[in-house]
């Protein structure tokens, strides 16, 4: 979804176009973007995923550290390392020299978990993607630390929030209610 004061796309402009497809016809193949003429400029992204427990069992990991350990500095490691690793997770992905990468963790309602990434770099294409598979690699980190609890934590709005840099500059979703997600 777009922000207010960005119109959405004409499906039928080049840029709507699937910038991963070459070819024409039949002959439509998967094929990576050459970036090569691209100039770099500085980029950053930021991503975030909720992730909703049973009733009560937030607090209770978070102040017991979880069965496997301190929940939020091994996911915000692991999703350190989701980022950095994109490009061997995503096959059109560019492989990125990332210059930081930042996981915040906040409790957003009494059984609601909310995880952000941010990631930023000095590239000729963006890092939404990097950002995008470090929040999700730290919310799945997340459940794998909590399991032994419950299985019925849920992973839910994995989402790019903002990105800025590049040709189309700034890029905000437009922020919903805390409510409206998994309900």
């Amino acid at each position: 979804m777009n922000a207010p004061n960005q119109p959405d796309p004409d499906p039928d402009a080049p840029a709507a176009r699937l910038s991963h497809l070459a070819g024409a016809g039949s002959g439509r193949h998967a094929a990576m973007v050459d970036v090569g003429s691209k100039e770099e400029s500085a980029r950053s992204a930021v991503a975030r995923a909720r992730i909703r427990f049973p009733a009560g069992l937030l607090e209770q990991a978070l102040a017991e550290a979880g069965p496997k350990g301190p929940i939020e500095e091994v996911a915000r490691i692991a999703g350190i390392l989701g980022a950095k690793r994109t490009s061997d997770l995503i096959p059109m992905c560019h492989g990125l020299a990332l210059d930081h990468v930042e996981l915040e963790f906040e409790a957003v309602g009494p059984d609601l978990l909310e995880v952000r990434c941010r990631a930023t770099c000095r590239a000729a294409t963006g890092v939404e993607m990097e950002a995008m598979c470090g929040v999700s690699i730290a919310a799945l980190t997340v459940y794998d630390m909590v399991k032994g609890l419950s299985h019925a934590v849920r992973i839910e709005g994995v989402e790019l929030v903002e990105k800025r840099g590049g040709k189309s500059g700034v890029w905000r979703a437009q922020e919903r209610n805390v409510a409206e997600v998994g309900d």
